[in-house]
C-alpha cells in the first residue's frame, strides 16, 4: 500500500510539473506584442529567471513566463484576415524535456541519456519532436479569440538541442468560412538560424465566453 501511495504522489508531482509548463498553451490571447511586454508586467513582478510567472495587465498573457516572447498582427477577433500572424518564442529547457518525458511516457534515451545520444547521428540529446511542435499551440493560443485545433500536418527537417531558443510562427493563409482558417506553421531553431518544422493547421476561432 505504501508503494502505491508513493506512486500516486510521484504521478501527481509529474502532472503538476507538466501543468505548470503548459498552462499558457491552453489559454487564448487577446492583445499584446513583444515591444509592449514591459508595460504589461506589474512593477513588483519577478524577472522570471527561475521560471516565475506574473499576472499581467492584459488577460491574454496572464501567468506567462517573462522569458517567453510573442508578437502578433491583430488584436480584435473580428478583424482577423489572411496575412495575420503570431510568433511565439521560448527556450526549451532540460526541465521541459524531463517533464514531457514523464507525462507523455516518451522516455526514448535519445532525449534523456547523454552517453547513449552521443553515439547517435545527432551526437547529443535532442528535444522531443512533439514537444517542439507544441510551440505551434502556444502561438495559436495567442490569436485573438478562443482557438480550437481542427487539424495539423507537420514535416520535421532538423533537431532542436536542449537549451535552444525556438520560435513558432503561424500565419493565416486562407479564410475557410464559418470562423475556420487555414494557417501556415513554421518552427525555427533561433540558435542555429534554421527551420526545423514546416506544416499547416486548420483552426476554428470562437468568441471568448463571458466571465
Amino acid at each position: 500500500m505504501s508503494h502505491q501511495n508513493a506512486a500516486r504522489r510521484n504521478f501527481a508531482a509529474m502532472t503538476n510539473a507538466w501543468s505548470t509548463m503548459t498552462q499558457t498553451l491552453l489559454q487564448s490571447a487577446t492583445a499584446a506584442n513583444r515591444a509592449a511586454m514591459s508595460a504589461m508586467v506589474p512593477a513588483n513582478a519577478s524577472n522570471g529567471s527561475d521560471g516565475d510567472t506574473v499576472d499581467a495587465s492584459i488577460p491574454s498573457i496572464d501567468h506567462s513566463h517573462l522569458d517567453w516572447q510573442f508578437d502578433r498582427t491583430v488584436d480584435d477577433p473580428d478583424q482577423i484576415s489572411v496575412g495575420d500572424a503570431v510568433t511565439f518564442e521560448k527556450v526549451l529547457s532540460e526541465d521541459d524535456v524531463r517533464a514531457f518525458a514523464h507525462v507523455s511516457g516518451d522516455t526514448n534515451r535519445l532525449h534523456l541519456d547523454e552517453e547513449f545520444a552521443a553515439d547517435t547521428r545527432f551526437g547529443e540529446r535532442i528535444v522531443h519532436g512533439t514537444l517542439v511542435s507544441g510551440l505551434i499551440s502556444a502561438a495559436l493560443a495567442r490569436l485573438p479569440g478562443l482557438t480550437i485545433y481542427l487539424s495539423q500536418d507537420l514535416e520535421f527537417s532538423g533537431p532542436v538541442g536542449i537549451g535552444d531558443r525556438v520560435s513558432a510562427r503561424v500565419e493565416i493563409v486562407e479564410d475557410l468560412g464559418n470562423s475556420q482558417y487555414r494557417l501556415e506553421t513554421v518552427i525555427r531553431n533561433e540558435d542555429d538560424d534554421a527551420t526545423v518544422i514546416n506544416g499547416e493547421a486548420v483552426v476554428l476561432i470562437d468568441d471568448i465566453p463571458d466571465a
